[in-house]
């Protein structure tokens, strides 16, 4: 589908959600979106950027109406521990990780 991945396990479980999703299995499948964990702000007059988090796919499931946001990773950045606590604070929403090893 011109569809770049960083890696072929991300390919690999995007391949798995379309066939969920063509099942009817998952709905509102995305990739890449983007979750706002703090908003922009100004202090002493300059302005902060967002902070924000791309997830490598979200979805629902049909069977109980669930939002999943899924990350594929390879290993854990001290950036990635501090988005995806600030992301499961903001959304109540627990961030899956797929592995390399799971995967």
């Amino acid at each position: 589908n011109g569809i770049k991945f960083d890696s072929k396990k991300e390919r690999s479980y995007y391949l798995k959600l379309i066939t969920m999703r063509d099942l009817g299995l998952i709905r509102d499948l995305e990739l890449q979106k983007e979750y706002v964990l703090q908003d922009k702000f100004v202090l002493n007059g300059k302005t902060r950027r967002k902070i924000t988090y791309k997830a490598d796919f979200s979805y629902v499931t049909t069977e109980d109406d669930k939002l999943h946001v899924v990350d594929v990773k390879g290993f854990k950045t001290d950036v990635y521990k501090l988005k995806k606590k600030m992301f499961e604070y903001r959304y109540q929403t627990e961030l899956e990780e797929i592995w390399e090893k799971e995967y």
